[in-house]
């Protein structure tokens, strides 16, 4: 086997404090936060004099992780905040939960908003896609019985 499992999605992010509260509001957990910076920093990412906060966030079942990253130096790079669904590259992460409207109206507590609108896929799922910090993209699925 070449791999043995896909370990993090890194996220950068300009406000590291909202993208983990929005996170854990919708039910990651905190694994840890670091700082990190140095010359193996710096030859591992080809950037010069990083300084980058950076949190883990998991699922609860801990098999998938987030990598929230805020780079104090070299300053980030701004994206499109508000592209859309089809820009080509990573647009969204989705996540199964148990209460959709629940979870959405949380979500949107913390200042997510709701792109479209909460639509009953035949009879498998509900779905919705959520727009949240730094123009973060998170689809939401619960699983009809």
């Amino acid at each position: 086997m070449t791999i043995q499992r896909m370990d993090n999605i890194g996220v950068v992010v300009e406000d590291l404090a909202a993208a983990i509260a929005f996170f854990l509001e919708l039910g990651l957990e905190l694994e840890g936060e670091a700082r990190v910076e140095g010359p193996v920093v710096d030859r591992l990412v080809a950037l010069d004099g990083v300084q980058c906060d950076l949190a883990v966030v998991r699922t609860p079942d801990g098999h998938g992780r987030l990598e929230l990253m805020k780079f104090h130096t070299p300053a980030a790079i701004p994206a499109e905040p508000n592209a859309p669904v089809n820009t080509l590259g990573f647009r969204r992460i989705m996540f199964i939960v148990d209460d959709i409207e629940d979870v959405l109206a949380r979500l949107q507590a913390r200042g997510g908003e709701l792109m479209g609108e909460l639509v009953r896929y035949e009879d498998s799922y509900e779905l919705c896609y959520v727009r949240g910090p730094e123009g973060i993209i998170v689809a939401l699925a619960e699983k009809l019985s």
